[in-house]
C-alpha cells in the first residue's frame, strides 16, 4: 500500500517530509552558498544585506530596494508552458509582498526553440503581468536553444521590511493560505490565482505591506516548494529560532490528501511571526478577505523544530546539528547569514 493510500501517523509524516523533493531542493542551497563564499552578510555602501531572504533588501533612501529572481525546472516549462510563464510573474510578486514591499517591474530570460515554441510561455508571462499589474519591461531571449527554459527577475520597494531574520521567541507562527483553488495537476501546485479576479488578487497581497507598515509583524516568508513545514524551517533557521508546529492547525482545503497538502506550493501562502497583542488583528485582516489564517505553532529559542498532531509530538529538525539552507547561526554558517528561497 502506498503512503498516500493509508492513514498517516506522525512518524510517517516526519519521514516523508524529510525525504520530500521540496526540502531536498532547499538543502542544495547550503552547498551553493558555501561555494559562493556567502557565509557572512554582504556589505553595500555601509549597509548590511542579509542573504537568504525572499528578496535582497538594499537600503535606498527612505526605504529598501527589493530584488529577486526565480528560475523554473525544465520539466515544468515543457509540460505547463503557459502556466510556467504566468508563474514567472506570480511567484516573484509573492516574494516582494512577503518582504512587506510592492512590486515595480519584472524582466525575463527565455531560451527557446524557433517558430512558435515559446509562444505559450510568452502569453503566460503577459497574462501574469496584466493580472498582477506589474509591467514586463525587458529581458533576454535566445530562440536557438534545444528547449524552452525560463527565469524571471523582479524589483520592488518597501518602506518597512518583513524579513526571514526577525522571527521572535514567544510569537505565534501564523499561516495564511488562499484555499479557493485547485491542484495544477499533476504537480503539487495549489493554483488559487489563474482565473481569479485580478483586483481581488492584488488587494489580497496588499495585506502584507499593510501588516508590515502597521507594525503587526516583524517577519514573514512566502510558502515555497518546500511546503508549509519546509518554509517554516527556512524562516526559523534564518532567525536562529525553533518552534513546535501543530499540523492539525494548518489551514487546508476539504478532501485533499494531507501529505500532498503539506508538500504543496500555494499560489498565495505566507508564514508570519506575530505577537500575542497583534494576533487577533492579523487573523481578522486575512479573514476579512476570505483567506484562511491560523496560528499553527509557537516560536522559541530552542533552534529545534518539533511537529505535533492529534496529541502526539515528535522531533523534526535540530539546527544545532543540521543546517537546511545554511543561514543563521547553524552548523554550516556559525555566525553568517546565507541561503535563499
Amino acid at each position: 500500500m502506498k503512503l498516500h493510500d493509508a492513514p498517516l501517523d506522525l512518524a510517517q509524516i516526519v519521514e516523508a517530509l524529510r525525504a520530500s523533493r521540496g526540502i531536498a531542493h532547499k538543502r542544495d542551497i547550503d552547498e551553493v552558498m558555501q561555494a559562493l563564499h556567502l557565509g557572512a552578510p554582504v556589505m553595500h555602501r555601509g549597509h548590511t544585506i542579509a542573504v537568504g531572504d525572499d528578496c535582497a533588501a538594499i537600503a535606498d533612501g527612505d526605504g529598501y530596494l527589493l530584488f529577486a529572481i526565480e528560475g523554473f525546472i525544465n520539466e515544468f516549462v515543457a509540460q505547463q508552458p503557459w502556466f510556467a510563464g504566468y508563474c514567472g510573474v506570480m511567484v516573484n510578486v509573492s516574494d516582494i509582498y512577503a518582504m512587506g514591499g510592492r512590486p515595480v517591474a519584472v524582466v525575463d530570460a527565455l531560451w527557446s526553440r524557433g517558430g512558435d515554441a515559446a509562444r505559450p510561455v510568452l502569453e503566460g508571462l503577459a497574462e501574469g503581468a496584466r493580472v498582477y499589474g506589474v509591467p514586463l519591461v525587458g529581458g533576454h531571449s535566445n530562440r536557438r536553444n534545444d528547449r524552452e527554459q525560463l527565469s524571471v527577475s523582479i524589483v520592488g520597494r518597501a518602506s518597512r521590511l518583513l524579513t526571514s531574520f526577525d522571527a521572535r521567541a514567544g510569537h505565534h507562527l501564523v499561516a495564511a493560505i488562499d484555499l479557493r483553488g485547485r491542484f495544477q495537476e499533476p504537480y503539487a501546485y495549489w493554483n488559487a490565482s489563474s482565473g481569479a479576479p485580478a483586483e481581488r488578487l492584488r488587494a489580497d497581497l496588499e495585506l502584507l505591506p499593510s501588516i508590515a507598515e502597521d507594525g503587526l509583524s516583524p517577519a514573514a516568508k512566502d510558502i515555497s516548494m518546500a511546503g508549509v513545514v519546509g518554509t517554516a524551517l527556512m524562516l526559523l533557521e534564518c532567525s536562529g529560532k525553533g518552534a513546535v508546529i501543530d499540523l492539525d492547525a494548518i489551514p487546508r482545503p476539504e478532501g485533499v490528501d494531507f501529505l500532498r497538502w503539506l508538500t504543496a506550493f500555494p499560489s498565495y501562502g505566507f508564514l508570519l511571526s506575530v505577537g500575542d497583542d497583534a494576533l487577533a488583528e492579523v487573523l481578522a485582516r486575512f479573514g476579512a478577505r476570505g483567506i484562511a489564517c491560523a496560528a499553527i505553532g509557537r516560536i522559541d529559542d530552542s533552534r529545534q523544530v518539533r511537529l505535533s498532531m492529534q496529541g502526539h509530538q515528535l522531533p523534526f529538525w535540530d539546527f544545532t546539528e543540521e543546517a537546511l539552507i545554511g543561514c543563521g547561526p547553524g552548523p554550516a554558517a556559525q555566525s553568517g547569514q546565507s541561503g535563499g528561497n
